[in-house]
């Protein structure tokens, strides 16, 4: 598994080593050895979720109240999405940036999203399946949104899918409606540094 760390802090791509016959493909797409390697603690694995969306399906931008928080691990099984990770913890340097990272069924990379993260991703393929393990439950009422086309943020979305065809993009009405990232600090709903890293050091992480 290779790991390479991401500009916002505890953000994470791992590349995991296919095998290839002529039977097909195995790999192992998450490994506890792997991503304690990576960020120096277990992953606490509370909930496992499976979406397929068709090509220019947009979701996100996603976060949840810390504490708890929600970390993810974020991996594509079949088709492509342009998967998005924002900075939305108060105080932190690199508050309101981004990085994308295209996850397929190709290069097969995975991400990882400590607490505190927002996650989006753009649809790039009919019937993209992605796969993620949280690290909390479904919980609607400590999980929010920020607007994905906020332009303080300024996300580079995509205007055409992987096979080159224009995409149209679709968002549930939740993320339509999902206040700016500046109303969402004003109004106290995002998650602070301070809070994440007290987080991050009950589990013995000091990556964030």
């Amino acid at each position: 598994m290779q790991t390479r760390q991401l500009a916002i802090a505890g953000a994470q791509v791992l590349t995991p080593r296919q095998f290839d016959d002529d039977r097909g493909t195995f790999l192992e797409w998450f490994t506890d050895d792997a991503f304690r390697a990576a960020t120096g603690a277990p992953f606490d694995l509370a909930q496992a979720n499976c979406s397929v969306s068709a090509a220019g399906v947009l979701r996100g931008v996603h976060f949840a109240d810390v504490p708890p928080g929600q970390a993810k691990y974020v991996f594509c099984a079949s088709g492509a999405v342009l998967d998005v990770v924002v900075d939305l913890r108060v105080g932190s340097p690199t508050f309101g940036r981004w990085e994308s990272v295209v996850l397929d069924d190709v290069d097969r990379r995975a991400v990882h999203l400590p607490v505190g993260l927002g996650h989006a991703f753009l649809s790039l393929a009919d019937a993209s399946t992605v796969v993620y393990l949280c690290s909390a439950g479904y919980a609607p009422g400590r999980e929010h949104g920020v607007d994905p086309f906020d332009p303080d943020l300024g996300i580079t979305w995509p205007t055409t899918g992987r096979d080159g065809a224009p995409l149209t993009l679709r968002l549930s009405d939740k993320d339509r409606e999902a206040p700016s990232l500046r109303t969402a600090r004003d109004t106290g709903l995002l998650p602070t540094l301070e809070a994440c890293t007290a987080h991050a050091a009950t589990r013995g992480d000091d990556r964030g």
